[in-house]
């Protein structure tokens, strides 16, 4: 096993490869072997933490998913779905009961045995423990406790029904399981250094700005992975990807939304372009701590001094239509229309009754093309109502950890955001990072809403479609209403792969590593 580079602290992670070379230079041809035995793909963000309990963004859960097995997992396919994964048996006997049994023999890696149900429960009772405090503690807000039954089965008890059970919770990174010893022998939590993997590929080497090389588990019990090993490359702008794979370096990338027409009608040479609806939504948020948009009128004018559909269009080249909120088509509480529009008229008479004059802001973005580009048209708004805007460029090291309150002081200075959360099939997985308990960890406009909180918790355990569409349609409002909130698009996802390639994607084209085959 290659000797892993892991000692790096997490602040220290200034990552991302802000141009392509870099990772190009250090290793050179690193694509997919001629035998097929290697698969390079690209992230959009390196690793900070392998914690599943504390992951920061979607690319940490793709790696946390191949190397800690969780009960189940998504299927790959244009439907969402399901498939067991550490579990070889797992019902819902009624309401608040679900049984599970483990494939027998599943071993942990560095001495630490094979994995039992008291490893599940431990794995999963963490997670909801509010002592932990995970942020992803309300993807199990109804659990009761996880019986141990024997060594390979048990059952989790709920203590009400939770509507996103099947679809944000048990096939998500949130329900990876660890080994209970290696765990607590850690001191309780799980850094950048992996201990006691136990997924279908073991992470060897972690080599900061550059690569993060997974190998094939021979130990894995169950279906194999396709390729010997996965070399994931952290790239933060798509665009730059997008050349790497031209130029060979890639076997698999996202690419930019605003680049899909020109693959489709011209894809590189041995390429295949893919186009894949996505959940994710992009959003201008206002943190209602730092003046002056402590002011809520202040905060609409904003709203309507930004022309929604010009910010979109120009990132994106068309290729994105602008959203109605967090909730994407076909959820339920999808909304029809959003209640503040691009109105500069009325941006202009709001900041004149307050006496609004000079007015100065931040906006902060990710270092990437796309979200300059509408961060340029959301400055051009601001200043034709009389706001100058600072646009101020993030590495996603230190972008992730802006209004986090345990990173620093930056949250009380922290005033627009330029953001993108991913998703999971279901509205709660959307709304759940705006509640109260989120302020200073994922809701970095500080929005604090009573009732916001109530309908998210009755939504998680509404069963009835109808009802839940009410729901989230009317937290939605309420984000809006408060003006902390400049909805903006959940864009496409484009996909480019190699021909020799048969990728593994959820229905939203996240990548499934472990689901990759050769063509």
């Amino acid at each position: 096993m290659t000797n892993p580079t892991f000692n790096i602290s997490r602040r220290g992670l200034l990552q991302g490869a802000g141009a392509f070379g870099a990772a190009s230079l250090a290793f050179p041809n690193i694509a997919i072997s001629q035998d097929g035995s290697v698969l390079t793909v690209r992230s959009y963000s390196d690793l900070q933490v392998l914690d599943p309990a504390f992951r920061l963004a979607a690319p940490e859960g793709d790696i946390i998913r191949e190397i800690f097995a969780g009960l189940a997992t998504n299927s790959v396919g244009d439907e969402w779905t399901w498939e067991l994964y550490a579990a070889e048996e797992l019902t819902q006997e009624d309401d608040t009961t679900v049984f599970f049994r483990l494939r027998e023999g599943i071993p942990f890696t560095d001495g630490y045995g094979t994995m039992t149900a008291d490893d599940v429960k431990f794995s999963i009772e963490r997670v909801a423990d509010p002592a932990m405090e995970s942020p992803y503690a309300g993807d199990w807000a109804s659990l009761a406790e996880v019986e141990v039954i024997d060594e390979l089965s048990g059952r989790i008890h709920l203590t009400e029904a939770f509507a996103p059970l099947w679809t944000s919770t048990l096939p998500t990174t949130t329900c990876s399981i660890l080994s209970r010893r290696a765990v607590e022998e850690a001191g309780g939590r799980i850094g950048t250094e992996p201990v006691a993997q136990s997924g279908r590929y073991l992470m060897t080497e972690w080599v900061p700005k550059q690569r993060t090389t997974l190998v094939r588990n021979p130990d894995w019990p169950g279906e194999p992975g396709g390729f010997e090993e996965i070399h994931i490359v952290p790239i933060e702008d798509p665009s730059t990807a997008e050349l790497g794979f031209e130029a060979g370096d890639l076997d698999h990338t996202w690419t930019a939304v605003s680049s899909i027409q020109r693959l489709r009608e011209s894809p590189p040479a041995g390429g295949v372009v893919l186009e894949k609806p996505s959940l994710a939504y992009v959003w201008m948020g206002m943190n209602n701590f730092a003046a002056p948009l402590d002011n809520p009128n202040i905060r609409r004018a904003i709203q309507h001094a930004i022309d929604r559909q010009t910010v979109v269009d120009a990132a994106y080249f068309g290729a994105a239509a602008t959203s109605t909120g967090i909730i994407a088509p076909g959820l339920p509480g999808h909304r029809a229309a959003n209640l503040y529009n691009y109105d500069p008229d009325r941006a202009r008479d709001i900041l004149a009754q307050e006496g609004a004059t000079d007015l100065f802001v931040t906006l902060d973005i990710l270092n990437q093309s796309e979200r300059l580009t509408a961060a340029q048209v959301i400055q051009a708004n601001l200043a034709d109502v009389g706001i100058t805007c600072e646009i101020k460029q993030n590495d996603s090291g230190t972008f992730w950890t802006l209004g986090d309150e345990n990173s620093g002081d930056y949250w009380q200075r922290l005033q627009l955001t330029l953001n993108r959360f991913s998703m999971e099939p279901d509205p709660s997985w959307a709304t759940v990072w705006f509640t109260p308990e989120q302020v200073g960890v994922w809701n970095w406009e500080r929005f604090d809403n009573a009732e916001y909180a109530e309908l998210h918790a009755r939504g998680l355990i509404t069963r009835d479609l109808a009802e839940r569409d009410r729901i989230y349609k009317r937290m939605q409002d309420l984000m809006e209403e408060s003006g902390q909130y400049v909805f903006l698009t959940h864009e496409v996802t484009g996909v480019l792969h190699r021909d020799n390639v048969e990728p593994g994607l959820k229905p939203n084209g996240e990548p499934l590593f472990g689901s990759f085959r050769p063509a």
